[in-house]
């Protein structure tokens, strides 16, 4: 793949100033400028994660392609390592190599810091991804948080210490910190003044909020958990009371004394205190809150959490109260609010969790929750509300997979199909949310553990045709879809049309259009236009219209995608249409009328992008730079070639491996560079390739160049 300019970066929004830090931080980029792989290891609640996150600000003007910030905690399974790394870079592979093999690859051209945040829960497959990058990525450089190192060879450590505090009362005068306090302390006072307005050090509270830092070992995490209970004891009374507990939970909270290596005494007394002085509703609120991972909205959480013994009336209060008190975090979400854990405060949860019997219990809830949440969505893609859906399973991602891994872990019998109903109802997820390899990984995970014929095994066999078509794997889908077909026999109507869709697809790959159109009419048959649209017949309607396209028959293409748009408009259906946009671009180019092609290549765009769908968006600026050097636009034609190169670098497949999308594109290609000269093409072709992806994508949909006059053969108006 060619290297080119990505973004700066996607890093998380830094919520807070970061208080002290500065000799740390000029050490960082000390070691990342003499080493390829500096890790920062320290107690849990020490600030890591803070540091590395200021510290990949500072960096990006340093790497040509950007700081990219990855977030483990949530992943529970180091098989899907490199999957996350490719989704924060972004690199959506659709080719069948293991994912590892095409990270190295695109990254191997380029410089960038790939910043890996909490590591510890999965130091081994982070240590092999590290050596292959440093292996075979020269101009990578990694950054990495964790309790643990990685062990691999030119790793440089940085051990992130506690703030400092001072030795005694200094009365404020020791220049260190904000506003010449030691750093301990600028953080209680800052943390202080926003739960507590007006909040300020005096020469009355400075010996006790010293005292409490000092007692708290400086450890930032317990001092924000302190600062907390700002909010109903003063100063004085919180270090006194603070005291006390660090003779009673200092010794006796056994909670996390397993965890590896362990955890600071501060730190444990720290988070002991909070749960001793939570009620007894929200010990149990946060106990069974860690089974969530990544974030949560309150509908999961009374889902749940809730039930007889806390009552679902309670759940919106009891997540107020933990957030009061430091032990949720609120952050704002399309749709609404969500929350998550810090990962120290999420194992002290775990721990209850576990000591109260309840673990199994509140794990298979969640599976249950997330299960429920894919079958809405699988009933409810085909209809008006599909950006909500893509923004809620996405928002959901981190659960999803852990509903997936537990469903993998545990089964109730031969009658337990939850794994194989779970990863086939997220078909409309993997399909047309961007996952296609992920969901062929838990797909092809599913199907092997549960191999019993079920109704849930149809549809996850007709889910894998569906991803294998994406991935251009012709031996996979023929496997898969003769599977489908001998078992879809054993059941109902549903199965077996799910089993017409899965040989409709085999047809389009081998290039068949007889059997495309003679499947694609079988499944049309039904009546399914008197009720709301499914999703089978509609994507007939696509493969069907693109077969007569093949062959040159644009006005049967024509009468089958008007008959999608009516569908898709009285339902407020995008996804599909959006791919019956795309074919009749197609269509339209091939009977030389660009300006429409533009027109319905832009609309598919739109909602392809919008679903991050690469497929989708390279075939149509595809056809934007064909429709463009048609109309004389050279100069615009060859940036939208560099454009939609982007997007295919990160597929792996260009022009999907459709033989004649890349016969259509090269012939574009040569077209524009022979109206431009080779040196104008490049320039603009690279002002394409090294732009940012969204915001060149912006530029096209809002783009209306004037147009040249119409060919003789397409009307004007």
């Amino acid at each position: 793949m060619t290297a080119r300019r990505q973004r700066a970066g996607d890093l998380p929004a830094e919520t807070t100033a970061l208080i002290g830090r500065r000799p740390e931080l000029t050490e960082v980029h000390r070691l990342l400028t003499v080493a390829r792989l500096v890790t920062l290891t320290g107690v849990g609640g020490v600030g890591k994660t803070r540091l590395a996150l200021r510290a990949a600000y500072e960096a990006q003007p340093a790497f040509r392609d950007g700081v990219w910030w990855v977030e483990l905690s949530p992943l529970r399974h180091g098989s899907l390592l490199a999957h996350t790394i490719a989704e924060a870079l972004p690199l959506g592979d659709q080719t069948t190599r293991p994912m590892i093999e095409v990270l190295v690859e695109y990254l191997a051209g380029r410089e960038l810091l790939l910043v890996l945040d909490t590591c510890e829960h999965l130091v081994d497959e982070c240590a092999l991804v590290a050596e292959a990058l440093l292996r075979e990525a020269p101009g990578v450089r990694i950054l990495v948080t964790t309790r643990r190192p990685l062990g691999v060879v030119g790793e440089r450590l940085l051990t992130v210490a506690p703030l400092s505090v001072p030795e005694k009362d200094s009365g404020g005068r020791n220049g260190r910190g904000v506003a010449g306090e030691a750093d301990a302390v600028a953080l209680l006072a800052a943390r202080a003044a926003e739960v507590v307005p007006g909040f300020a050090v005096t020469a009355a509270n400075r010996p006790d909020l010293v005292r409490l830092c000092r007692r708290l070992d400086g450890l930032p995490l317990a001092i924000e958990l302190a600062a907390a209970r700002l909010r109903e004891l003063s100063v004085a009374e919180l270090a006194a009371r603070l005291e006390d507990r660090f003779a009673v939970l200092g010794d006796t909270d056994t909670v996390v004394s397993d965890a590896e290596p362990p955890w600071h005494q501060a730190l444990r007394t720290a988070i002991g205190w909070s749960h001793e002085l939570c009620t007894p509703a929200e010990r149990l609120a946060w106990a069974r809150l860690s089974v969530f991972a990544g974030g949560f909205d309150a509908e999961a959480a009374r889902q749940v959490c809730a039930d007889g013994i806390l009552p679902a009336g309670d759940v919106p209060g009891l997540l107020n109260a933990l957030t009061d008190k430091s032990l949720l975090i609120r952050q704002p979400a399309t749709g609404g609010e969500r929350y998550r854990m810090l990962d120290t405060i999420r194992e002290y949860g775990a721990g209850w969790l576990r000591g109260l019997g309840e673990e199994d219990a509140l794990r298979r809830r969640h599976r249950d929750h997330y299960l429920r949440l894919a079958r809405a969505g699988d009933a409810a893609w085909i209809g008006p509300d599909q950006y909500a859906w893509y923004d809620r399973t996405t928002a959901e991602h981190d659960n999803l997979r852990a509903a997936l891994e537990y469903s993998l872990a545990v089964r109730d019998g031969p009658g337990d199909h939850a794994a194989l109903e779970l990863a086939g109802a997220l078909w409309f997820f993997w399909h047309g949310c961007g996952f296609t390899k992920e969901g062929q990984h838990y797909l092809d995970r599913a199907l092997a553990a549960d191999t019993a014929p079920s109704p849930a095994r149809v549809k996850a066999l007709y889910a894998c045709s569906q991803l294998l078509l994406y991935l251009g794997d012709l031996p996979g889908i023929e496997d898969r879809t003769a599977a489908c077909a001998a078992l879809a026999a054993r059941f109902g109507d549903a199965e077996r049309s799910l089993a017409t869709a899965a040989d409709l697809r085999l047809a389009v790959l081998r290039g068949d259009t007889a059997q495309t159109l003679s499947l694609a009419e079988k499944l049309l048959a039904a009546p399914w236009r008197q009720r709301p649209p499914a999703f089978l017949p509609l994507i007939a309607l696509v493969m069907g219209a693109h077969a007569h396209v093949t062959a040159g028959r644009f006005e049967q293409a024509m009468a089958m995608l008007d008959e999608l748009s009516a569908v898709c408009e009285g339902h407020g259906e995008r996804c599909v249409r959006a791919w019956g946009d795309l074919v009749r671009s197609q269509a339209e180019l091939a009977r030389g009328r660009p300006r429409a092609a533009q027109e319905y290549a832009r609309a598919a765009l739109r909602v392809k992008h919008r679903l991050h769908d690469g497929t989708g968006s390279g075939m149509a600026l595809d056809v934007l730079a064909q429709a463009g050097a048609a109309l004389g636009h050279s100069r615009h034609a060859a940036r939208l070639l560099g454009l939609a190169l982007q997007v295919w670098d990160t597929l792996g497949r260009p022009q999907a491996g459709v033989p004649a999308l890349i016969t259509a594109r090269r012939a574009c290609e040569r077209q524009v560079r022979a109206a431009l000269g080779d040196r104008p093409y490049e320039t603009a072709f690279r002002a394409g390739y090294h732009a940012d992806l969204d915001t060149g994508i912006a530029g096209v949909l809002g783009d209306r160049l004037p147009l040249a006059p119409p060919p003789p053969h397409e009307p004007a108006g």
